[in-house]
């Protein structure tokens, strides 16, 4: 069939958007299939789904229930479910939706093509959650410009095993892309025009890629220093990291390259080591301040956002006080905060969970707003500064273009003139909560 249409619907981290770009690029590549995003007009649906959080399975169930009356009214539309639940939950999602026609893991989106071909052929659902390695990513085609800003993959999977975390059972442990095809696909972007990336993985800083033909390892430090020479690259972002990884080679390192963004997100959890301890993080909160700390001296001006969850089976109240004085303490700035959710295969599922509901409910109300307050402070010390912004777009909200600060603020502009690619100075005029407005200055030369 030469005129497919392909709908995707991703659910989760930046992970499982960049998986999402990839499988609309084999499918194109291979089947000449067509991204829409109208539901009406595809004939292949795909769902990338996200198990972290709790409810996942039933948030899957009730988009395939959508899903059904499509597939009811065209029995040749193909159902594909893919990510971290298909792998979680593999043939028993056919239990309760036997009209899927494919899953699919994180590890095996590349074999879609042919898994499409059996289907057509054969009438019969097809299941590969398995864990080829890094197969897929040979399998991918030459990376074409969605954006001015791109996401780069370089480590699946995490060997960390947090006693609250799923994604070592629904990723596999950690593979790292050889550093060779990682500046391959970073400089055919820029060739194309991209000016920032944005290097992904559940836990990037702990890339290390052994070279048989030269014998040498390469860490991440290593990585980032190869792919800071590319000279088209301007600006160089990356999330995940764990805090026992970040070592000071790497806070070092913010001293010899400039192109690393003033910006990083270091994931804590929890401010009590008795709860560390439980969700085996494997660093007390002195261990992550002297991270912190250390990278200030480097970088004065640098922001840290963080990660939180509140309510895991044993935290006190004086436990969760010490999350909210550690937010202080340590000047953060963004946070992700979540309510703990046991997940199934983990320790900490096993654990009795002896916090109601509505204490959960509270906790995180008062956490979040503890970060909104902070977010909000560093977003005034902002106003009337000059800002350098990389232009990515228009803004389909307020029609405005915005681009974004090394600090990771989006900035609303107005201008005559498209500069999107470009960098410009701005002066932020006017600071909400978790964006700014500025006025253009001029153009930024670098």
């Amino acid at each position: 069939m030469l005129n497919d249409k392909l709908y995707i619907k991703t659910w989760g981290c930046q992970m499982n958007e960049y998986d999402s770009s990839k499988i609309a690029d084999i499918l194109e590549s291979k089947l000449n299939c067509k991204i829409t995003k109208s539901i009406k007009n595809a004939n292949i649906l795909i769902l990338n789904t996200c198990s972290v959080r709790e409810k996942a399975q039933e948030k899957l169930f009730h988009q395939l229930g959508r899903w059904k009356i499509l597939k009811k009214n065209n029995p040749e539309i193909i159902i594909g479910v893919g990510g971290c639940v298909a792998t979680q939950e593999g043939k028993k999602i056919l239990n309760r939706a036997n009209y899927v026609d494919i899953i699919f893991g994180p590890q095996t989106f590349h074999r879609l093509p042919q898994m499409i071909y059996k289907i057509r052929k054969f009438k019969k659902y097809l299941i590969d959650i398995s864990f080829p390695k890094i197969e897929k990513f040979k399998f991918f085609p030459i990376t074409k410009k969605k954006n001015i800003s791109s996401f780069i993959s370089i480590i699946e999977g995490c060997n960390k095993y947090c006693t609250y975390c799923i994604v070592p059972h629904t990723r596999g442990k950690e593979i790292s892309r050889p550093y060779q095809d990682i500046l391959l696909e970073i400089k055919n972007l820029s060739i194309q025009g991209v000016k920032e990336i944005h290097l992904l993985g559940q836990n990037v800083n702990s890339y290390n890629y052994f070279d048989n033909k030269n014998k040498k390892y390469y860490n991440f430090t290593k990585l980032l220093i190869l792919i800071s020479k590319i000279e088209n690259i301007k600006r160089i972002r990356f999330t995940t990291s764990h805090p026992k990884d970040f070592s000071d080679d790497l806070i070092n390192i913010y001293k010899k390259i400039p192109k690393l963004v003033n910006y990083v997100h270091l994931p804590v959890q929890s401010g009590s080591d008795k709860i560390l301890s439980l969700m085996k993080r494997r660093y007390t909160i002195s261990e992550y301040s002297k991270i912190i700390n250390k990278l200030r001296i480097v970088r004065p001006n640098i922001h840290i956002s963080s990660d939180f969850i509140v309510g895991f089976p044993g935290e006190t109240e004086k436990d969760f006080k010490n999350t909210l004085s550690l937010i202080l303490d340590l000047d953060l700035d963004m946070g992700f905060s979540f309510i703990y959710s046991p997940r199934p295969k983990t320790p900490a599922s096993k654990i009795k969970d002896n916090i109601n509901i509505l204490e959960k409910k509270r906790r995180l109300y008062l956490l979040q707003y503890y970060i909104k307050q902070q977010t909000k402070k560093f977003s005034s010390r902002m106003l009337n500064t000059i800002q350098i912004i990389l232009v990515e777009g228009v803004s389909t909200q307020n029609n405005k273009y915005f681009g974004k600060t090394e600090n990771n603020r989006i900035v609303f502009f107005i201008s005559e003139k498209n500069y999107i690619g470009k960098f410009i100075n701005v002066k932020i005029i006017d600071s909400y909560i978790y964006s700014l407005y500025g006025k253009f200055i001029s153009l930024y030369k670098n």
